[in-house]
């Protein structure tokens, strides 16, 4: 079936609104009376040719007692649903009266099978049917929806001369005009659209960062694919067709198995009826959903793993509810959250009020460790990701276990005003646990924020787009992997740092140079001697003879009664400091993959102490039980590109100009006095 059919029939059932609903619902709210009953029309149509073996077998399964009838259902009606009401649409068209129709429609929706149920309790359609009652438009949708001049069957509907008057709608072109219905109704509420509905020019550039890189290695098989926010399907949906391409275009057999879980209720509906209507109906059953349904604190697919895994999180949604439900920050114990990693426990928890890292590493717990092409992820984030969170937080640990695993490949930043609701910064990260040798310990950052077409009409927010050659730009500069203006190469290691305290001793004027003061002595002094840089340090421990000197972790000589003894000082809070000191002050740390080892981490920390804090600060020293291992990836310092300085000609031609333009006004206005 062509375009344009499609197309007349997604006018159709939009204008279906404005007939029937217009006075009765504000534009915004046409969607909850029109998506539900698209699919409700379509399921109808499909399900018409069985209709009598559905209600023959349901007679007899009731009649020998059997209470589990899905499944004889599902193959009585040849199909992934079923209704076991006495009715079609067809048949509720001759009701006359407004209440007998409103209770006949309802049995009918009874009769659907469990997952369409879901989908129309989800949709909350069922609150609407009183409304559509009372007000008498009940019998209007329905009769609009089975105008004869629109085709909704798979089959085509003949002319009494068995000439075809209107082709059948098969399952890809029905799934297409659903996705279109969709895709209009978000544009005219783009306030939330963006929330469940990533742009297709992004997904599409994800599909491909997945899958083009490892296509020549995809083998005949079954593949598992993996949204963890699904949102209304589309990332799923576009994948799986990239991955269909691909192999086919290499004479590849895949079959492939769609997952997902989403949180909001009618955004599931929409994906578990576009899978239905698209004849999947086994993905449907895959894609678990609605709002006790949180990704992080009630995962639908606990233990299992999957091939590809893509996804866009929510930015900056507060994930409180969860964290108590999971125990509040003590007390989570779930092993996506709180992993082992080089003999120590690392907790992932980000702060709650941003859970998008969560969702990152919840697909990190799902990659396949044994098969020969593991797991590859593509999942957009704002630059938060990139940055937030200290030395030893959550953010900076889930970066850090990414990365010393050598699970990042690349970092794609977006251009800006790509979204539907956001004019922010975005992100796609791109993981593997499998990576090529020529990647290996190495992060490609790329700079796509210039490749962008701008779109004729502004939607929202969203003011540009990918276009092919967009993407197949960025995809090949992912794949030639070579260092240009765009494309920057780095070892693991340079986006960690330590995190060390620098102490400065506490002095104060009058005290005894040569004794040790106790802490409550020390607090009483506080209270009343002055500091001064030249005044002497506050011991508080002396050493035994024979203890080493070790100025730098604080282990300073001094002479105590004509003796030279090892002493400790108490700290200055007052100039206590932190410095972040890169892991690539360690030479080794330079080389691809190469993580440092304590030795490494005390040499590098004292030679940068040496040249960046001693020459100011002799008597500073550090403390090695503060050391944080931190990890960031500050995209713009890579990038950045300072604005060329004017030549000096220009300059002092522009101050002339100013000059002679000052002494015309002066002369102007010392010659008007005349």
């Amino acid at each position: 079936m062509e375009n344009g059919q499609l197309t007349w029939i997604t006018n159709f059932i939009w204008g279906i609104a404005d007939d029937v609903l217009r006075d009765l619902y504000v534009r915004g709210k046409y969607r909850d009376v029109i998506l539900p009953m698209t699919v409700i029309r379509r399921l109808d149509a499909v399900l018409e040719p069985t209709k009598q073996a559905v209600l023959e077998m349901k007679a007899s399964l009731d009649k020998a007692g059997i209470v589990h009838q899905d499944a004889a259902l599902r193959q009585a009606a040849g199909q992934a649903f079923y209704n076991t009401s006495p009715f079609t649409l067809r048949d509720l068209k001759a009701r006359s009266s407004r209440q007998q129709l409103e209770a006949d429609f309802r049995a009918y929706l009874d009769g659907f099978s469990p997952n369409v149920q879901e989908i129309i309790d989800n949709f909350e359609f069922r609150n609407q049917i009183s409304r559509l009652a009372r007000a008498d438009a009940l019998g209007a949708l329905i009769e609009k929806f089975l105008d004869p001049s629109i085709n909704l069957s798979p089959d085509p509907v003949l002319n009494d001369d068995g000439t075809v008057r209107l082709p059948g709608l098969d399952n890809h072109a029905m799934g297409t005009i659903f996705e279109e219905l969709v895709r209009r109704f978000n544009e005219e509420n783009n306030e939330e659209a963006g929330e469940h509905w990533t742009p297709r020019d992004a997904v599409r550039l994800m599909a491909r960062l997945i899958f083009e890189p490892i296509a020549d290695r995809i083998t005949d098989g079954t593949y598992l694919l993996y949204d963890g926010a699904c949102g209304t399907g589309g990332m799923l949906t576009v994948a799986e067709e990239t991955l269909l391409h691909l192999a086919k275009e290499r004479g590849k057999q895949v079959s492939v198995h769609l997952f997902g879980q989403e949180i909001n209720a009618e955004t599931y509906a929409i994906c578990k009826a576009d899978l239905l209507l698209k004849g999947e109906g086994e993905a449907a059953d895959n894609i678990v959903g609605g709002p006790e349904h949180s990704t992080l604190s009630n995962d639908a697919f606990p233990g299992r793993t999957f091939d590809f895994m893509l996804s866009n999180p929510p930015y900056g949604k507060s994930w409180r509810s969860d964290l108590e439900r999971m125990g509040g920050r003590s007390g989570i114990k779930d092993p996506r959250f709180v992993v082992q990693h080089r003999g120590e426990e690392l907790s992932l928890i980000t702060r709650s009020s941003d859970g998008q890292m969560l969702f990152l590493a919840n697909m990190l717990s799902k990659m396949k460790h044994d098969t020969p092409l593991g797991s590859r992820i593509a999942e957009v984030h704002n630059g938060s990701s990139l940055f937030t969170g200290d030395a030893g937080q959550g953010e900076s640990n889930i970066r850090r276990w990414i990365i010393e695993n050598d699970w990042l490949e690349a970092i794609v930043a977006l251009p800006l005003n790509m979204f539907y609701n956001t004019g922010i910064a975005t992100y796609i990260w791109v993981l593997t646990n499998r990576k090529p040798e020529h990647r290996k310990g190495r992060v490609q950052l790329i700079d796509a924020t210039q490749w962008y077409k701008p779109l004729r009409k502004n939607l929202g927010k969203k003011n540009c787009e990918l276009s092919e050659e967009d993407i197949r730009r960025i995809v090949d500069t992912f794949i030639k992997f070579e260092e240009t203006e765009q494309s920057k190469i780095f070892p693991n290691a340079a986006f960690g740092y330590w995190k060390v305290t620098v102490e400065r001793p506490l002095r104060l004027k009058g005290i005894d140079p040569e004794r040790t003061y106790t802490p409550k002595e020390i607090k009483s002094l506080l209270e009343k001697a002055e500091r001064a840089d030249d005044a002497p340090p506050v011991i508080k421990k002396i050493h035994q003879p024979g203890t080493a000197p070790d100025p730098l972790r604080g282990l300073f000589e001094a002479t105590i009664q004509g003796k030279t003894r090892v002493v400790e000082y108490e700290p200055d809070t007052e100039l206590r400091d932190t410095e972040q000191i890169p892991f690539l002050e360690c030479a080794a740390c330079h080389a691809p993959g190469y993580l440092p080892s304590k030795e490494d981490e005390r040499t590098a920390i004292e030679a940068f102490l040496h040249r960046e804090v001693l020459p100011y600060a002799p008597d500073a020293w550090y403390d090695p039980e503060s050391i944080k291992v931190g990890y960031e990836i500050n995209f713009n310092r890579y990038f950045y590109k300072p604005k060329a300085l004017r030549p000096l000609e220009e300059i002092r031609a522009d101050l002339l100009a100013v000059e002679r333009e000052a002494e015309g006004l002066l002369a102007e206005i010392l010659g008007g006095r005349g």
